[in-house]
């Protein structure tokens, strides 16, 4: 699949009501590479297997949630490209200077229908994996660091205009939808509640449920490379007595394995893997609401009341 376009999910700023006791959960217990901290005090991470310099930003607020979602383009003709596709469909941008984000170049933001900041760039500074780009080891120290995560893989945020946030993603962005949640009593082909949505071959590196509040995140999602790691993530958190949500499971939806947990400032994050492979020629899968339990957890085919209710 060629990706001239849209390459991926790229950096998440995250509030926090403690920054410090943030900054000590993220690096000790997710595991994630702290590489910087910039004069407004925002505190920078990578995951051990990312190249770029940073994919979680904290930030100190007095409410926990999402600033913005940014994802990586391929160059900066692409950069100029996207802007102008979203000027055309009705959206006004604005250009953030390089610099604004720590080893971050210019940045071009809008807001989506479902009322959530979003972001393109093209230049972020790559500071490797620790592992070299010559006969390279396959993992490293970091990689056994608290749980350990090798990506930021996507994000579930909540928010209105769920039909008009598809509209814009797949006829202007380039992503294609991959899975679909049906609203209550819809038949096949009728209003959606939630879908997945992709600009690689992944499941979703983004996805969106319909809620009247606008701006809301429900996860931040972590890629682990095996289910076992999963396991061993649930163990982690065990150990340091880190509030659960769901799971161990599997889901239904996308096929991934998962556990949900919150961290100290309430924000919901997800370990994440096993998903599928999506290609755009693929038809959408469609699940019906009265299935919706096996979509999120298929081994009990469970609704948790807190997965649909509970964001920041």
């Amino acid at each position: 699949m060629a990706m001239t376009g849209v390459l991926r999910p790229g950096h998440l700023q995250l509030r926090v009501l403690d920054i410090e006791k943030s900054r000590k959960f993220y690096r000790d217990i997710i595991g994630l590479v702290e590489t910087g901290m910039d004069a407004q005090g925002r505190v920078y991470f990578k995951a051990w297997d990312e190249r770029d310099h940073n994919s979680i930003i904290l930030r100190q607020a007095d409410r926990a949630g999402v600033d913005f979602i940014g994802f990586r383009v391929l160059n900066k003709l692409a950069l100029d490209r996207l802007e102008q596709a979203v000027q055309e469909h009705g959206i006004s941008t604005e250009r953030i200077p390089a610099g604004d984000l720590l080893e971050t170049g210019e940045r071009v933001r809008f807001e989506l229908p479902s009322g959530h900041p979003f972001e393109f760039y093209a230049e972020k500074t790559h500071i490797g994996n620790g592992l070299g780009m010559l006969n390279p080891r396959p993992w490293g120290a970091a990689a056994d660091y608290g749980i350990a995560p090798t990506h930021f893989d996507h994000c579930l945020l909540y928010g209105p205009n769920l039909d008009a946030t598809r509209k814009l993603f797949t006829e202007v962005l380039g992503f294609f939808l991959v899975e679909r949640v049906l609203a209550p009593n819809e038949p096949i082909g009728g209003k959606d509640v939630a879908i997945w949505l992709s600009c690689s071959i992944k499941t979703h590196d983004i996805a969106f449920v319909e809620h009247a509040e606008p701006g809301k995140l429900h996860h931040v999602s972590f890629r682990m490379p095996s289910g076992e790691r999963i396991q061993r993530a649930a163990d982690i958190l065990g150990m340091n007595k880190v509030p659960v949500d769901i799971g161990p499971t599997r889901h239904g939806i996308t096929r991934g394995q998962t556990i949900y947990a919150w961290d100290p400032s309430g924000n919901r994050f997800e370990t994440f893997t096993g998903d599928y492979e999506a290609y755009p020629d693929y038809e959408p899968i469609t699940w019906t609401f009265d299935e919706l339990g096996y979509g999120l957890d298929y081994s009990l085919g469970k609704l948790h009341e807190t997965f649909l209710t509970v964001m920041t």
